[in-house]
């Protein structure tokens, strides 16, 4: 929930989920900002810099006096976990006092920006209500990683993921369909299902990689990349589903990216889900596909 009181540095991006939740920009940017597939903070007014405490406690007051009730806060940019733990103590101790009904924050974040945050500072901000972190892991294959400069390993993924569960929070993981290429497609798939099996969260997400405005950065670094097909993407997909062993985790195939919209739980519905994938690989005309013109970032 954009609040039109506020002045945001567009554009401003969050999960699906948080639809409506009080986006508060905490940041602006991206404290990483050197993934070749992402083109959220590509823009100049993007660079990276923590928002000022004076006017972050006055976006939260013009909001409570307007909308009083609010439930779910987003901190938005890139990763406000870049912040030091104080700095995000301090916001969270305002959110609470000015918003009485608050249920709970949720935030982005990557996993270097946890490394030096303890276990107990993790554990009290939860206590402050932040409950749900959104980890972009992309693959759990190192050499896609490093193909796309993401600055981050399977296993340093993995340790922030553990870190996460072990404070008591909630942790959402978004995996890119199709960035491996066509080349490297299967490793992809599999590592990636690695990833999430070791670490188990609590939610689960494929989008399927795009370039709206070209893939000539991603291909600086990864010549070699081409995008799978839509038949391939859902090859990809099956092979991903196929090697999870999840034992409860909400799964979303459900951003405007997918032609092919999945919902379940791993791993109740995984066998549904394969049907479902099965008879869009087999029969994509009846499959209710998203169109071209349908989808987007």
């Amino acid at each position: 929930m954009i609040i039109p009181t506020i002045d945001y540095i567009e554009p401003v991006f969050r999960p699906p989920s948080e639809a409506n939740s009080f986006i508060l920009q905490v940041t602006n940017g991206c404290s990483w900002n050197k993934c070749t597939f992402c083109e959220m903070y590509t823009a100049p007014q993007k660079k990276f810099r923590p928002t000022k405490d004076d006017q972050v406690l006055a976006d939260i007051r013009s909001t409570a006096s307007n909308w009083p009730g609010v439930r779910k806060v987003f901190l938005a940019d890139g990763d406000a976990m870049a912040l030091s733990y104080r700095r995000l103590e301090q916001i969270l101790i305002w959110l609470n006092e000015h918003f009485p009904n608050l249920q709970r924050v949720s935030s982005y974040c990557l996993p270097r920006n946890l490394k030096n945050k303890s276990i107990e500072e993790l554990q009290s901000l939860n206590r402050l209500k932040l409950d749900l972190l959104y980890v972009g892991a992309e693959s759990g294959d190192d050499l896609v990683l490093d193909r796309v400069q993401k600055g981050e390993t399977r296993e340093s993924t993995i340790a922030a993921l553990e870190k996460i569960k072990t404070a008591g929070l909630r942790s959402s993981v978004m995996i890119l369909n199709g960035l491996g290429g066509t080349r490297y497609w299967r490793q992809h798939a599999m590592n990636s299902a690695a990833l999430v099996n070791a670490a188990q969260p609590d939610f689960l997400a494929t989008l399927v990689v795009s370039f709206p405005m070209g893939d000539q950065r991603l291909k600086q670094h990864f010549p070699e990349f081409q995008l799978p097909d839509q038949q391939q993407l859902f090859e990809e997909v099956k092979l991903f589903l196929e090697t999870t062993e999840l034992q409860d985790t909400v799964f979303r195939s459900d951003h405007a990216s997918n032609y092919l919209i999945l919902k379940g739980r791993l791993g109740k519905d995984k066998e549904t889900m394969l049907e479902q994938i099965n008879f869009a690989i087999q029969r994509p005309d009846a499959a209710g596909l998203r169109q071209e013109w349908q989808r987007g970032l």
